[in-house]
């Protein structure tokens, strides 16, 4: 069994004294209910405590574990061993100690009163079928109720790990990808000697400090989200230059009042540029707005289309980086945000929403 140094060190001990305590008041409630006095009720209670502990903790410590490397069949076995030693247990506890303890405080009260069970020997009084019913009945009252909430607490904790797990593996499916098209265009600039290959370097290392660095929190500022989207955008005009037409409008509430996941717009704003630009020869152009209002942010992209389609092009609706936001807006926004796409003809347009809780306000 786990030592109660380490109950206390992991802060599970406060956890496991509040379920008691509420154990140990709904039995108290029960027992008084039954006896018509709290006090005897509670006295009896407190006698009876210790079984349902060790019950409890015999189950949590000794059968789970069994359960969870899949031997199912000792599982069931070993816990029906157990509940059937606790009900002896609690049995033994009741005949030697809370049933004489039950009998002498009504005695006192009414020394007429008798009880027909106590007329019969320790060992009748053992064997008797409806007494050790109601002792298995009595036992496993509290017991189960912790035990399901100890299942829905591993259950909750172990779909956070996947949850985690999940979003560390988009995460690093999205830093490469940025990081190989980024040094794309800096190969590009630099084999025909491009004065703007210096401020490119300069800007990229920027982006790249916040992905590699700022990006592993599950949160950031807004506004340094934005910051660098448009860090982006210039790094992208030293490139293209005239070759782009460029339409940028933010507006809305102060961005700095929010947080965001990081790597959101980012990726879309990324893949406008890839289809919208780099395949297209004459007459590119691309839209971004953004609006931050009533705590929601709204961010719609829409780019030109080559006129011709490019051999072995992947379409932009199928890129890792629309389907990477796709999957970690599932699971970190559920219903809370939307993402639709239309590729039309002439343009692809985009648009997100994010609904920024009162937990992300800052």
């Amino acid at each position: 069994m786990k030592s109660a140094f380490s109950y206390l060190k992991n802060g599970r001990f406060l956890t496991h004294l509040l379920f008691w305590a509420f154990a140990f008041l709904l039995l108290t409630y029960i027992y008084s209910t039954a006896f018509g006095s709290y006090r005897l009720g509670t006295v009896v209670v407190l006698m009876l405590l210790p079984v349902h502990m060790l019950y409890y903790y015999l189950l949590v410590h000794q059968v789970l574990p069994s359960f969870f490397k899949g031997r199912y069949l000792q599982t069931v076995v070993a816990g029906l061993a157990v509940m059937v030693l606790m009900a002896v247990l609690y049995r033994l506890a009741e005949i030697f100690v809370t049933d004489p303890y039950i009998y002498d405080f009504y005695i006192r009260d009414d020394p007429d009163f008798t009880w027909g069970k106590l007329a019969k020997s320790r060992w009748q009084q053992f064997v008797s079928p409806g007494d050790f019913v109601n002792a298995v009945e009595r036992s496993n009252v509290v017991v189960w109720i912790g035990l399901t909430s100890k299942l829905f607490m591993m259950w909750h904790e172990r779909k956070n790990a996947i949850l985690q797990a999940e979003l560390s593996s988009l995460k690093g499916q999205l830093h490469p990808h940025f990081l190989f098209n980024s040094l794309n265009n800096i190969y590009a600039l630099s084999l025909d000697n491009a004065p703007q290959t210096p401020g490119v370097v300069l800007g990229l290392s920027n982006i790249l400090r916040y992905v590699i660095y700022e990006c592993a929190a599950d949160r950031v500022s807004l506004e340094r989200d934005i910051e660098i989207m448009n860090d982006y955008i210039r790094l992208e005009q030293l490139r293209y230059e005239d070759r782009l037409d460029l339409n940028v409008r933010i507006e809305g509430e102060p961005p700095g009042r929010y947080r965001i996941a990081p790597l959101l717009m980012l990726p879309l704003l990324e893949n406008a540029f890839k289809h919208g630009v780099g395949e297209t020869v004459e007459g590119a152009w691309i839209n971004m707005e953004l609006l931050v209002r009533d705590g929601a942010l709204h961010l719609k992209i829409s780019n030109s289309k080559p006129e011709q389609p490019v051999p072995g092009r992947t379409e932009q609706s199928g890129g890792i980086g629309l389907s990477n936001v796709k999957n970690r807006l599932r699971l970190l926004y559920p219903e809370a945000h939307s993402l639709a796409w239309y590729d039309e003809e002439e343009c692809f347009i985009i648009e997100l929403m994010v609904k920024l809780s009162a937990h992300d306000a800052a």
